[in-house]
């Protein structure tokens, strides 16, 4: 076989390589991430440690960074983010751990708590139940324990 010949037929066999590891990168890539939000809504530390352990079950059984998470808060249950909450130090450590706690301005409001009253780190939205929605419209899972 000439040069020539040898290093068109060598360019070849690579491009065909480089197409046949095509797929399996994009599969690599592409995975879809896991996406489940949790409601609270109660002021009830029973039900906010299962919502917790809940969270902490999912980032075990999927492995953290295949997920994401996020707790709404809302109603009675925004006293469980307050910074002297029974729950404090679960929610410390799960926000630690990557999962989103977000707490409903309209509640904050309606008890007449301020951003200082809560836990350091957590999220705000205007209203949990809105959030709730959109994130069900984008196809987020959606637990209430």
């Amino acid at each position: 076989m000439q040069l020539s010949t040898r290093r068109r037929a060598l360019k070849a066999f690579a491009a065909l390589a480089a197409c046949a590891a095509l797929p399996l990168a994009f599969a690599q890539t592409s995975a879809p991430k896991h996406k489940a939000l949790i409601q609270v809504s109660d002021n009830d530390a029973q039900k906010w440690n299962l919502a917790l352990n809940n969270a902490r079950n999912m980032q075990d059984d999927l492995n953290a960074d295949a997920i994401d998470l996020e707790i709404v808060v809302y109603g009675p249950g925004i006293g469980m983010l307050k910074a002297d909450s029974p729950v404090a130090k679960r929610v410390a450590d799960a926000l630690k751990a990557g999962v989103q706690v977000v707490a409903c301005e309209n509640t904050m409001r309606n008890q007449k708590l301020s951003r200082g009253d809560m836990l350091p780190g957590i999220g705000y939205v205007d209203a949990g139940v809105v959030e709730i929605m959109k994130k069900q419209q984008q196809g987020w899972a959606y637990i209430r324990p």
